[in-house]
């Protein structure tokens, strides 16, 4: 079922797509040795029928594959939709055998809630017939100009376990909004404006409840910005008066109350940006946000130190054309 608002122009996808797979080709043998040989994942039921793989708050490494954002999946009458997939083929890899242990419903739709690699490097390992890629209207172009640039960091992060890992484009994009059925459970799929990245998107299970919102959500892990932190501030504004039973971050823990979870992503964002915005103000450079603004928040977040001068950078950017 696709609403009216759903953009898919498949005249535009084979050259990207081909363009991002030469960055690393495929290797059946390879595929096929780590699919065989994959470790089912530890995953949560957090709501029937709904599973998430709870990712630890660490940077990618070979002995986590780069699996280091959360994943789920979820289990209708007919089918079954992934909702992101790791950051490596044999990442992804591990999630579809975790898929295998609890059904062997077929996976027809992998959702991507946004570009970032360890979201969507595990795509590979669900390629083939009867799959359907969909994600973000910009989620094509986003992921063809970085194709080339996340295969090398994760060679080099991952080492020998990034075997096989190759970017798959989305088949299909939504627009604004667009429904999937599974067989008696709708997906409600949703685009929004730049906020975490250019290229964020929602999945909510209507039977449950239950709403994946990626990376506009982070939990532990401190929040990483590559798209716009006032655009993010206003997008949580409008998701904390949708309901919902519960939330699924894109790091942190499986499941949360909504929209209480909120919270922390909301305060460091705003003392992210109210310290920026008054260093703009002073005249301050870039290089001293980069050092100083945010750090009132560093003892409640994990990996602080590896985000946030990053992230105030892209503020600083961001604030000094206000």
């Amino acid at each position: 079922m696709r609403a009216s608002g759903d953009g898919h122009d498949p005249s535009a996808r084979p050259t990207v797509l081909a363009a991002a797979c030469r960055t690393h080709p495929p290797r059946d043998a390879v595929h096929a040795a780590a699919q065989h040989e994959a470790e089912p994942l530890a995953v949560t039921e957090v709501a029937p029928g709904v599973f998430v793989h709870q990712a630890p708050y660490a940077l990618a490494l070979p002995q986590n594959l780069g699996f280091v954002g959360n994943a789920g999946f979820v289990v209708g009458r007919d089918a079954v939709a992934v909702i992101d997939t790791g950051g490596s083929f044999q990442a992804g890899a591990r999630l579809k055998a975790a898929i295998r242990q609890r059904t062997a419903l077929p996976v027809r739709y992998v959702i991507n809630t946004h570009m970032h690699p360890d979201h969507v490097l595990g795509n590979a390992a669900f390629a083939g017939p009867g799959v359907t890629f969909i994600g973000h209207r910009t989620l094509p172009e986003a992921l063809a100009a970085r194709a080339e640039a996340y295969v090398s960091a994760t060679g080099r992060l991952v080492g020998p376990a990034a075997a096989g890992t190759r970017v798959v484009l989305p088949d299909e994009t939504v627009e604004k909004a667009r429904d999937i059925e599974l067989g008696d459970r709708v997906l409600r799929l949703e685009a929004w404006p730049t906020a975490h990245t250019a290229t964020d998107l929602t999945v909510l299970d209507l039977t449950t409840g239950t709403w994946f919102l990626g990376d506009l959500l982070f939990l532990g892990h401190v929040p990483a910005l590559d798209g716009k932190a006032a655009g993010w501030i206003a997008l949580i504004e409008e998701l904390k008066r949708r309901p919902a039973a519960r939330a699924v971050p894109g790091h942190g823990p499986a499941a949360v109350a909504w929209p209480e979870a909120a919270a922390p992503t909301e305060r460091y964002l705003r003392r992210l940006v109210a310290d920026v915005r008054t260093m703009v103000r002073e005249g301050r450079t870039l290089s001293e946000a980069a050092r100083q603004a945010g750090r009132a928040e560093a003892g409640n977040w994990q990996l602080f130190d590896d985000f946030n001068a990053r992230n105030a950078t892209a503020a600083f950017h961001e604030m000094e054309w206000e």
